[in-house]
């Protein structure tokens, strides 16, 4: 349960932020960020029995928050919260236009026989592996179908279905009726499908990989015309997408508060993000080696390493489909998470009116929609709201909190204040570097 609800999009940005820090660099910042993070959830777990004044049975992590810092604490974990939803929702709209387009564009090659990797530098073979931006995976590329041809059908196709321009927009008459909805119950049946994307993503790197062999050359401080060093600066990066990849310390203690046997947690949480530990790795490893250099560069690695295959590539095609619809279902259910925490607090009423609601929604769906249109670099919202959210959650509320309770019973001695402090010295560096990538 807890690796299903842990998993996300940002599996999807493992591989590139394997190549921004360095194959053998990025493999430690993994395994590292899965073991801090885990000791921080660990603390979110234990923080209400360290409370002994009162019954926390029922508490959740805000109201532990609230118990050692007051309204602050409550009214900035609520922020913190929100901007780990909305940012997830914005990274879900850029993904589902991207996985529109290139549905449609699928269709429409294999109706017209049109192969796309002509208009890209791909490996041009039987199994193709492409590079959308020619060689830097910073930029993707955001426009839509290039063509060679003249013909009135694929330029109103071309104008009509743009990856950046129309097809976010497409979106719209689709997913907002559907965060209007009062109760999320129905949504909430299609969690397999989460499993399921996960399960299939990792037979489709294994399957490309067992295709395409392993392309590695180690160097470790050089970059070469094929090869990125197995140590670069921009490390950080990962770091940010990691934060949100093993984000789960907002709603751990709901996820654990019904199992049968109480004892289990943390041997259950341990297990937990060993195996979306190893998963990120799989995927991240298996992508990053088997990327074909040469003839294409390690720094064609897209933020979306689907992005990588061709629209025409059949098992990718079935990848985004899978993809698409999980996350039709799973956006509906951020936004009423997103509804609940805000129009909660701050109205008493889950849904005061229609209007509240739809209010709400369309901030939440125009920001999407302008991110998908001007930015829509998973990697870089993926790590800025990861920083971000996981500053708070991650790192300064759980350290503080043991800090403050270890205080309190006398406890507190100078090694513990010291590593702890340290946590929170890090998150910091983790956000502030972020703006400096």
């Amino acid at each position: 349960m807890i690796w299903n609800t842990m998993m996300g999009t940002s599996i999807l940005s493992i591989p590139w932020g394997i190549k921004q820090a360095g194959f053998t660099t990025g493999m430690c910042v993994i395994m590292l960020m899965g073991i801090l993070t885990l000791y921080c959830c660990y603390r979110v777990v234990k923080s209400r029995s360290m409370i002994s004044s009162v019954d926390t049975s029922t508490w959740e992590y805000p109201d532990v928050c609230r118990y050692y810092f007051g309204s602050f604490g409550q009214w900035s974990s609520l922020l913190f919260s929100l901007v780990s939803l909305i940012g997830a929702m914005i990274v879900y709209w850029v993904l589902m236009s991207n996985f529109l387009f290139n549905t449609g564009r699928f269709i429409f090659n294999f109706i017209h026989h049109i192969n796309d990797t002509d208009a890209v530098l791909s490996t041009n073979d039987s199994n193709p592996v492409i590079c959308p931006s020619a060689g830097s995976g910073d930029h993707p590329n955001n426009g839509s179908m290039i063509f060679y041809a003249n013909d009135t059908g694929l330029e109103q196709f071309e104008k009509w279905w743009n990856k950046s321009k129309t097809v976010p927009f497409y979106l719209i008459g689709l997913l907002l009726p559907l965060l209007n909805f009062k109760s999320p119950s129905f949504f909430s049946k299609f969690n397999i499908l989460g499993t399921v994307s996960v399960l299939y993503l990792i037979f489709l790197v294994t399957f490309k990989a067992i295709h395409l062999g392993f392309h590695l050359e180690f160097h470790w401080f050089m970059q070469t015309e094929y090869f990125v060093p197995e140590i670069r600066f921009q490390f950080p990066q990962l770091t940010g997408v990691l934060t949100l990849a093993f984000f789960i310390h907002n709603c751990i203690i709901t996820l654990l508060k019904n199992n049968k046997n109480q004892e289990n947690n943390v041997r259950d949480l341990s297990i937990a993000y060993m195996l979306v530990t190893l998963t990120y790795l799989y995927i991240g490893v298996l992508v990053f080696a088997s990327f074909p250099s040469p003839p294409l560069t390690k720094d064609c690695i897209e933020q979306n390493f689907l992005d990588n295959f061709p629209s025409s590539d059949i098992l990718s095609f079935i990848a985004r489909i899978f993809l698409l619809f999980q996350m039709m279902t799973v956006y509906p259910l951020l936004g009423y998470l997103a509804r609940v925490q805000l129009l909660g607090h701050v109205f008493g009423d889950v849904y005061p009116s229609i209007f509240h609601v739809l209010a709400l929604n369309l901030i939440i769906v125009g920001a999407g929609v302008i991110m998908a249109c001007f930015y829509p670099n998973i990697g870089g919202i993926i790590r800025y709201s990861g920083a971000a959210c996981g500053l708070a959650f991650v790192f300064i509320y759980p350290s503080l909190i043991y800090m403050i309770s270890l205080r309190q019973e006398d406890r507190l001695t100078w090694p513990k204040l010291i590593f702890h402090i340290f946590i929170i010295i890090l998150g910091l560096a983790n956000l502030i570097v972020q703006f400096f990538m």
